[in-house]
């Protein structure tokens, strides 16, 4: 999911009471790609802040940038939406805070933010990634030890495990969780993802940056586009004809989805094989400028992978061990990736609900009840609220800030969504039926 349409026309941003132009020169110059666009127009205070605590160099990049803001505020569009009452309302929520309310929420959110980083929930253990990456290292020599033992099959399973771990560590180190210093998290993201996981560290940022700027947004968030395969809003239905073999697909989709999950590595591989092949030509200055880093790391990582199958005895042997290794590691991240936020309602770009960012994050969030064993499957990412709300903040300490994010949505009056995980998993499966109603009606229409 890391291939998407991008945009370049200039407009507007609001940071700080101050609006800023975004024009092609600096727009190209952004070190997060296109994650800036999803606030065109609108005002991305809060955001920026969360994004970048304890970067200097985008503090200076925003100095610099308030220095050419127009003395005149400009004029900006409205976003206008007119929903078909009963089709486009399907699985969107609403969001209904009045300003008064949602301005002392936002004031709330920056006192949280304040106290978590005094506290120092936002500092990495170098430690705890150290033991992290010699784990997965392990796990590696591990299968090649059962491998050189004929132990094919535990062989392949094993590598699954290790590509899920190494998910969440290229996760980490492109969300800067641990060094304060950018390039040094970036040359920890071609290690552990680039060569050794196979994913592409800039391809990840590109879409998954996006992704937590305008969580379960409609038009904003690619994660939420999965079409021709799966429509997660009815919206997306409108894009074919109703006797389409895709509307059929449409159709059943929620019991198909489930089958699908173990091929999101294989999927992710391929789509990071064509990101940076095209990096240096991209429209991005820091994806050219970093294409020899990702390329090295991508071509090493399938030297010794294809290494790895060339010492298997015979050609049924390597497709199962590909196969296994791939779908177990699909399916291992699959199912953590999709249980927060395919289980919960979308949003409308005019619900405005961007404009407030701790509304944004645990309205369109739910975790998977915590536990020794599950903390370290996830990854982490069963305190899926509390890394939305502090992307940069390292694994180790969300769930020492669970008690101040749930005490922050009792205070304020917002929803914590956490349940074990077949009820959140029947919940997603249950927002994919609701589209498949939507399609199966509009098919019968021409039957």
């Amino acid at each position: 999911m890391v291939l998407r349409e991008q945009e370049h026309e200039p407009f507007y941003i609001k940071i700080d009471g101050k609006w800023c132009q975004i024009d092609d020169a600096v727009l190209k110059a952004h070190p997060g790609g296109s994650a800036i666009t999803t606030y065109k127009n609108m005002d991305a205070t809060t955001v920026f802040h969360t994004f970048h605590t304890g970067s200097k160099e985008a503090y200076r990049w925003l100095t610099e940038l308030k220095q050419k803001c127009p003395t005149q505020e400009p004029v900006i569009p409205d976003i206008k939406e007119d929903p078909i009452k009963g089709i486009d309302d399907v699985n969107m929520g609403t969001f209904n805070i009045s300003e008064e309310r949602s301005a002392q929420i936002n004031k709330n959110f920056d006192s949280l933010r304040m106290k978590v980083r005094a506290e120092g929930l936002m500092n990495g253990s170098p430690l705890f990634y150290i033991r992290k990456i010699l784990e997965t290292i392990v796990t590696i020599l591990f299968a090649f030890y059962l491998q050189y033992h004929t132990y094919y099959l535990p062989s392949a399973i094993l590598m699954g495990v290790a590509w899920q771990q190494l998910g969440w560590l290229i996760h980490e180190f492109a969300h800067h969780q641990l060094f304060k210093n950018r390039y040094y998290n970036d040359l920890a993201s071609y290690f552990v993802g680039n060569f050794l996981q196979g994913f592409s560290s800039g391809g990840w940022k590109e879409q998954h940056n996006v992704h937590h700027a305008a969580t379960n947004v409609v038009g904003r968030d690619g994660d939420l586009d999965l079409v021709p395969f799966y429509a997660t809003v009815a919206e997306h239905l409108n894009n074919y004809s109703q006797d389409s073999w895709i509307m059929i697909l449409f159709r059943w989709q929620h019991v198909h989805w489930a089958f699908m999950l173990p091929f999101l590595r294989l999927s992710w591989l391929l789509q990071s094989i064509i990101f940076v092949s095209q990096m240096p030509n991209h429209y991005y200055d820091y994806y050219r400028n970093t294409a020899h880093y990702e390329q090295i790391g991508l071509s090493l990582h399938w030297a010794w992978s294809l290494g790895q199958l060339y010492f298997l005895p015979d050609w049924s042997t390597r497709i199962m061990f590909f196969f296994v290794s791939h779908l177990v590691g699909g399916f291992l991240l699959a199912h953590v990736v999709t249980f927060n936020h395919y289980s919960v309602e979308k949003f409308a770009l005019s619900s405005n609900i961007m404009s407030n960012y701790a509304c944004l994050q645990i309205m369109t969030t739910r975790n998977m009840r915590p536990g020794r064993f599950i903390d370290w499957l996830w990854g982490g990412l069963n305190y899926q609220i509390e890394h939305h709300l502090f992307p940069t903040m390292p694994r180790h300490n969300l769930n020492a800030v669970m008690p101040l994010v749930k005490e922050f949505a009792a205070t304020n009056g917002l929803p914590y969504m956490v349940d074990d995980y077949f009820t959140g998993f029947w919940l997603e499966i249950q927002q994919f039926r609701n589209i498949a109603d939507v399609a199966a009606k509009l098919t019968k229409k021409i039957a």
